[in-house]
């Protein structure tokens, strides 16, 4: 272990380089050093929503071929990121990297917390009676064939205050880039994302190699990169067709995962959108059919795309599916006080959208499209 090092003045300087440093540690220290870089998707995820993706990605070339190819003083480096960024010729000066995901065995449970280490740590700390609520709100990560692995963050300040369930990893960061392609994904994006936080899950193909250029059209990029974050886990991995085509069944990770979405949407209808939008929800629950279908075209008229609401002949009734994807989209808000369902048999046929109110005396609430 090398002892601490007395860094040269030039350090403070705006010229010192990074080369400068490591070949200070490798002199002083008398051995090779080891380069360590923690979260180097950052940057990029902020580079791909700010504009400057090329300029971003050019720097990370040169960056990685002068830190830890050409560099003859490292002995090892180790990167890590939460996103593997592919087909972009980022790594493309790198030689033998060894890749380790979250599909991969090896360091599987080095990653977070094991079961077994959770439940020692509650019950250690008198919070033993608290292992059923723990699982639901923070376990569910897999890596590799470890489907049982906590968030050790969460975990961690789950226990420092004193058993408080929030949503302490989705806290730690922006999540913008996250926010943006849901926000501003395709209807089948936006119907997937629907079931997700309703508790259920669906099927896509999963490409571990994240091209970023694709996020903005290709529907199972982006569940590729919300299951790389951890926001998805898998439930099944079924081999389909000749290709025997990977399909992963994916569903919210937990309930920190769920308030943390459940959050984010409610976020979209903050401010004056979010006055208009209690508006509506307000005239719906008091049969205002006149303030809702004012509502309702306007929102139709300043976000709909022809795409979006026409017919094709693969889909005879995609339009009707995204009128309803639309409407249910706008009542989730009420999930806490109604119970929401849709294309249910009822009668001689059936409904499109009913709320019924937890409290049943309050009536019934009955959707139709006209």
């Amino acid at each position: 272990m090398c002892r601490r090092m007395p860094w040269p003045a030039s350090i403070s300087g705006s010229g010192f380089q990074r080369a400068e440093v490591i070949i200070w540690a490798a002199v002083y220290c008398g051995k090779k050093v080891i380069i360590i870089l923690d979260e180097y998707d950052t940057p990029m995820q902020e580079a791909w929503l700010g504009g400057s993706w090329d300029e971003t990605v050019g720097f990370f070339r040169v960056f990685f071929n002068s830190t830890f190819k050409t560099n003859r003083h490292m002995e090892r480096g180790l990167i890590t990121g939460i996103t593997r960024i592919s087909k972009e010729r980022v790594f493309s000066d790198l030689n033998n990297l060894k890749v380790v995901t979250t599909t991969s065995d090896q360091y599987a449970t080095s990653f977070g917390f094991t079961e077994e280490e959770v439940y020692r740590a509650l019950d250690e700390t008198g919070l033993g009676c608290r292992k059923e609520g723990v699982k639901q709100w923070y376990n569910g990560f897999t890596f590799g064939r470890h489907a049982d692995i906590y968030n050790p963050w969460s975990v961690a300040s789950f226990i420092d205050e004193g058993g408080k369930y929030r949503t302490y990893w989705a806290n730690t960061s922006s999540n913008g880039l996250i926010n943006s392609l849901i926000q501003t994904g395709n209807k089948d994006i936006k119907q997937n994302f629907e079931i997700l936080i309703k508790g259920g899950s669906f099927q896509a193909e999963i490409d571990e190699q994240i091209v970023f250029n694709q996020l903005d059209g290709n529907t199972d990029a982006v569940w590729s990169m919300l299951l790389a974050t951890g926001h998805l886990k898998v439930l099944e991995v079924n081999a389909v067709g000749e290709d025997q085509a990977q399909i992963y069944t994916l569903a919210l990770t937990n309930r920190e995962v769920e308030v943390m979405f459940k959050s984010m949407v409610s976020g979209w209808f903050s401010g004056d959108t979010g006055m208009a939008y209690n508006k509506f929800i307000r005239a719906m629950l008091n049969d205002d059919v006149d303030y809702m279908n004012e509502f309702m075209n306007d929102i139709a008229l300043a976000s709909f795309s022809n795409f979006d609401v026409a017919k094709s002949v693969s889909s005879k009734d995609a339009p009707e599916r995204f009128y309803q994807g639309f409407v249910l989209g706008l009542i989730v808000d009420l999930a806490g006080r109604y119970t929401v369902t849709s294309n249910r048999e009822s009668g001689l046929g059936r409904y499109d959208i009913v709320i019924r109110p937890l409290d049943r005396e309050k009536g019934l609430c009955v959707y139709h499209r006209v």
